[in-house]
């Protein structure tokens, strides 16, 4: 697992995943972690190659961005990207697309 972000920019990244989008979170890992039971997610750490998200029972999943990532700026256009994938395989509208 390598990483093109600082220590600080992880937090930054998993403090914003937290906060403003944990239901995406949990959205993402049900469709594309394999883990449709799960009832939370909170993002616990990003690298060049995925997401990881660890639920209730404290399991880790990694969900993979599909891309290397190389820079933070990536990473918006990324779980962006996932949420709409796991949206649709949910059969679920995605926020601001209604």
């Amino acid at each position: 697992m390598s990483t093109p972000f600082t220590a600080d920019a992880v937090e930054a990244i998993k403090r914003h995943m937290n906060d403003d989008h944990s239901g995406d979170a949990l959205i993402i890992v049900r469709a594309l972690g394999g883990r449709p039971e799960a009832v939370s997610a909170v993002t616990s750490d990003v690298d060049a190659e995925a997401i990881e998200f660890t639920l209730d029972g404290g399991e880790r999943v990694r969900v993979p961005w599909g891309e290397t990532i190389t820079e933070r700026a990536q990473v918006r256009k990324a779980v962006v990207r996932l949420y709409r994938d796991a949206c649709g395989k949910l059969g679920l509208t995605p926020r601001g697309e209604h």
